[in-house]
């Protein structure tokens, strides 16, 4: 495997800072910056292509490192100085393994679905942290993809990536920006899969969630933090759906995030019970 070393803030670190901090450079390049053992052993273990390692030139690495760096096929990796390695870290403590991970296409046919799928869309999702524990909620109740929709944070952001704790790299997410590209995606569905429903999401009083038959086949569209599902997705659901809340309590509604999170679990609640 090819090793550059780099000993100064080289045309090569400063790519590295800019895949971390630059979403339009990391476009440009395809390519996303990843730290964390968990969020690396998936990559590797989910079949992304790793582009690079980056690790300590003077640092005496654990043999989960070394296998990594001896077993992963990669385009080339590079050898830093210890005080640019810190530097692009995120952590306290500075990884002894950071990675360059190329991006996969926004192709829906990346999402495998079952014979009665279950599907997510968040809605311009604006906050990194809510995106990436939605993701992390996905693979861990059985969701099978996650379609992101408008003008969002962008998936591939640091922040996004190491909420998810591994998780990212498990479930297929991709992004679609147009509404018509959505409509028609959801037509093709609804040919497919008979019975296929569209399950929108609302904070005001509709359908409640325990009464919506979720053994379906079903897309569940999560609105955005603020301003909620849009309108023109409202109409495409077949169905609206609210969480009950405590009629004594004063909280209106939840974190979308931790919504999602109840609306996924009831779904795989039901489809147990059927099984």
């Amino acid at each position: 495997m090819r090793t550059e070393k780099i000993n100064s803030r080289s045309a090569a670190f400063q790519k590295f800072e800019v895949l971390k901090t630059n979403r339009n450079k990391r476009f440009k390049y395809g390519e996303f910056f990843v730290e964390g053992v968990r969020n690396i052993n998936n990559a590797v273990e989910n079949g992304w292509h790793i582009v690079s390692f980056l690790y300590d030139a003077e640092r005496k690495l654990s043999d989960w490192a070394k296998e990594k760096l001896q077993t992963v096929h990669t385009d080339v990796n590079y050898a830093l100085k210890p005080e640019l390695l810190k530097e692009l870290s995120s952590k306290e403590d500075t990884s002894e393994l950071l990675a360059v991970i190329k991006m996969k296409s926004d192709d829906f046919s990346r999402i495998k679905l079952s014979d009665a799928p279950l599907i997510a869309l968040f809605d311009r999702p604006s906050n990194h942290g809510n995106l990436g524990t939605i993701l992390r909620s996905c693979d861990a109740l059985g969701v099978e993809g996650l379609i992101i929709t408008g003008h969002a944070v962008d998936l591939y952001d640091p922040d996004v990536v190491s909420s998810t704790m591994g998780s990212f790299f498990c479930v297929p997410a991709i992004r679609i920006a147009d509404n018509d590209t959505v409509f028609g995606l959801i037509e093709d569905l609804r040919k497919k899969y008979p019975g296929f429903q569209v399950v929108g999401t609302t904070a005001h009083n509709e359908t409640q969630l325990f009464n919506v038959d979720f053994t379906k086949p079903t897309l569940l569209m999560i609105g955005n933090e603020t301003e909620g599902l849009r309108r023109i997705y409202k109409e495409q659901s077949d169905i609206l759906t609210t969480i009950p809340m405590n009629p004594m309590g004063s909280a209106s509604s939840f974190n979308v995030a931790c919504a999602a999170t109840v609306m996924f679990y009831e779904a795989v609640r039901q489809r147990k019970l059927a099984k």
